[in-house]
């Protein structure tokens, strides 16, 4: 991870974007605190692995029962 100022950065951006390209972070700090980060963009979303919640999802006994009727009908 590189941290620079505001200024540093802006003076070496096209450096930076090249360098996050390749899977690098920037960060960005004015005043000595970090302020922002630059981070490759992901344009795909992580793939879904079934599984990986076995065992911490709890059904109640009832959960596949009917609906009552005032359900459908929206009677009180």
């Amino acid at each position: 991870m590189i941290t620079l100022s505001i200024s540093d950065a802006q003076a070496q951006l096209p450096k930076l974007l090249t360098l996050v390209s390749e899977g690098n972070e920037v960060i960005i700090s004015a005043d000595n605190k970090p302020i922002a980060k630059i981070v490759p963009f992901s344009p795909l979303p992580k793939k879904r692995m079934a599984g990986l919640n076995k065992g911490k999802v709890k059904m109640g006994k009832g959960f596949d029962d009917p609906l009552p009727e005032t359900f459908w009908t929206g009677a009180v």
